[in-house]
């Protein structure tokens, strides 16, 4: 791959440059600026910016101030309201589109910038990026945004009515290094403490007043509040900030990358982005690996306790590293190097599978994979084929006969909820003890533990994973879960695109969740001598959703609902005599919030009650989930 932008300069940093707001709020930025000889060259250049909550004097940020300046760019890099050293108060997502504004605009006005804009960024700098292209500053040129949201309503804040609790452990594991916190030392300890009992607090919702981790830190305190209350669409949840989906049709006209990984917290995300904006806008794309969540991803060649091959990591494959590939694309659209991004395909992706199935020396699963590049997303030559929920535990691509077992029942409770083994999550976060001779740390992360493994493994509960208690067993023996399996497949099954489920549902509670994860089962071997259970993709809908997030209804008792809702995409090859399943519950946690079943208002919840819940699987109400299939060349 060229580096058309060859490293010519040192680079120069200028702290703490004045930038004021609209409303005379101070921003706290930095700019990195090319240099030689130890003195700035006057340029001017163009600039590539990064609007960040996560202290913008730390040494990541020097690395990518060094790597634009010595190729010809300013790096910018601000702390966003509320955040570090900037001023005003920081509301998650409130402010960050006309703070994006200001930003780029007071960007492109420094006398030694050419008035070329670029943003790049991952997760929240990722959502600052999209917040920004609403206000349509007239000097944004391109963006690349990595694993950011579309609509917080659907995926990414809530998920089809849950909430993804890992809003809330962000709220106290961040809120230790607000503003706040470090004026205060007292606070900051509560709120470390606080961290240390993370997945007891969330055991604990709803909060409530004197009853909430964040109750001395009333900002974070009324947001996170808000995120978990606010469950039905509304105004609330048309924030230009929350839901970019709802107003894509405004957003600028500027070369975007969207980038993901199958698993990631922003899979469905990403590829709405995309979806939604590569119709209405030129020079979109897509790009989706095999990843986690974070900008390390991209050099890994494991996700989780799955290991994808050595094609996996970004750097050698697609490009020298993470850095060059964006480099490329931001000389296309600030400089005018073409350098053949004009000719590349609009999507690439990483399909996973084929791998050997051994054990790694480091204990993962050899799972394979390898990319390629597509022109559209979903696939056009993908076929929407459902696998119904059969008789007997099967899974299978023929609909129910008339006189087949009707029904399969489980109980949920509430008090018990499904562990989550492994997932596409971020932030799900708790504070670990450290030593007393341990200085305080600038950063919460080098003092936390991740309470659910990120990315894929066998799907069997352990001890070192957060509330895990004993029998450790697979999630398919539990009594709160229905297991539904093909037969070993005859030949590859390649599924590549969105996944939809179709359960038809009865309850004794007026309102519970259903969660599906479809999985990858590899057959018993020496290295696996219980097979391996690895997740593929999953979903979750609270059921009082069922007709639109905007008409939240009730259930009556023993009446058949249909209840249709997207899990996240994925692209994996099924290996000939591996095993397709689908399992079904009620909750996945800590990842997302449990249902109390009782029908109370979201968040507010006075009790809990367990439900009786029967997924129907007959001529008549055929359950089922529709896999994006794609004919093996």
């Amino acid at each position: 791959m060229p580096d058309p932008s060859h490293a010519d300069f040192g680079a120069i940093l200028a702290r703490n440059v004045e930038m004021r707001a609209r409303d005379g709020v101070r921003l706290a930025t930095d700019v990195w600026r090319p240099a030689l000889n130890g003195e700035t060259v006057p340029g001017p250049f163009p600039a590539m910016l990064i609007r960040t909550p996560y202290n913008r004097t730390g040494d990541n940020y020097a690395r990518e101030g060094e790597f634009w300046a010595a190729h010809g760019y300013l790096l910018v890099v601000q702390d966003v309201r509320g955040r570090w050293d900037s001023e005003g108060e920081f509301v998650l997502l409130a402010n960050e589109g006309p703070d994006g504004y200001d930003a780029v605009e007071w960007v492109a006005e420094l006398p030694y910038c050419d008035g070329n804009v670029g943003t790049y960024g991952t997760s929240y700098l990722a959502w600052v990026q999209s917040a920004l292209a609403l206000e349509r500053p007239p000097h944004l040129r391109a963006m690349w945004v990595h694993e950011g949201a579309a609509n917080g309503h659907t995926s990414s804040l809530r998920h089809n009515g849950t909430l993804e609790l890992r809003w809330l452990t962000w709220a106290v594991t961040w809120g230790a290094v607000s503003p706040e916190a470090r004026r205060d030392p007292s606070l900051a300890a509560e709120l470390r403490a606080h961290g240390l009992e993370m997945y007891e607090w969330l055991r604990r919702l709803p909060w409530s007043e004197g009853n909430s981790p964040l109750e001395r830190l009333p900002a974070y305190n009324r947001w996170a509040r808000d995120l978990y209350e606010q469950g039905d669409a509304g105004p609330y949840w048309l924030s230009m900030g929350r839901n970019f989906e709802e107003y894509f049709d405004i957003s600028a006209d500027v070369p975007t990358v969207y980038s993901g990984g199958w698993y990631d917290s922003y899979t469905r995300a990403t590829t709405d982005s995309y979806v939604g904006l590569s119709t209405r806008i030129a020079n979109q794309r897509l790009l989706m690996g095999p990843w986690t969540h974070g900008d390390a991803a991209f050099e890994r060649s494991y996700s989780g306790d799955v290991d994808l091959g050595s094609s996996a990591p970004l750097p050698g494959n697609l490009a020298p590293s993470r850095r060059h590939l964006q480099l490329r694309w931001f000389d296309r659209w600030l400089k005018g190097v073409r350098e053949g991004v004009d000719d590349d395909q609009p999507v690439r992706i990483f399909v996973m599978g084929g791998g050997s199935g051994e054990r790694t020396a480091e204990g993962r699963l050899l799972h394979g994979g390898y990319w390629r590049a597509e022109a559209e997303w979903p696939l056009a030559r993908a076929v929407a084929t459902p696998f119904y929920l059969r008789a007997g535990d099967a899974l299978d691509p023929s609909p129910p006969a008339g006189g087949e077992a009707e029904a399969s029942t489980f109980v949920y409770d509430p008090a018990d909820p499904l562990p989550t083994i492994s997932a596409n999550t971020s932030s799900l976060n708790e504070f670990v003890s450290l030593p007393e001779r341990v200085p305080a740390l600038a950063s919460p992360t080098a003092a936390m533990r991740v309470m659910v493994v990120q990315g894929g493994a066998d799907q069997r509960t352990r001890p070192d994973l957060a509330g895990a208690h004993p029998p450790f067993a697979p999630l398919e023996e539990r009594a709160d879960v229905l297991a539904f399996t093909t037969p070993p497949l005859a030949s590859d099954v390649e599924v590549t695109g969105p996944i939809e489920a179709t359960l038809f549902l009865s309850s004794d509670a007026p309102d519970t969740d259903l969660f599906v994860m479809l999985q990858d089962v590899y057959p018993p071997s020496g290295d696996w001598p219980d097979g391996y259970r690895l997740n593929i993709a999953d979903g979750i809908m609270r059921v009082r959703y069922r007709e639109g997030t905007n008409r939240p209804a009730t259930m009556a008792p023993g009446e058949v609902y249909e209840v249709r809702f997207a899990l996240y995409p994925t692209s994996n090859r099924f290996v000939a005599g591996h095993r397709m399943r689908v399992l079904v519950s009620s909750s996945s946690f800590p990842r997302f919030d449990p249902n109390p079943n009782t029908g109370e208002p979201i968040g507010r919840h006075t009790r809990t009650q367990r439900a009786t819940n029967t997924i129907h699987h007959s001529a008549t109400y055929p359950s089922h989930v529709t896999l994006p299939v794609v004919p093996i060349r």
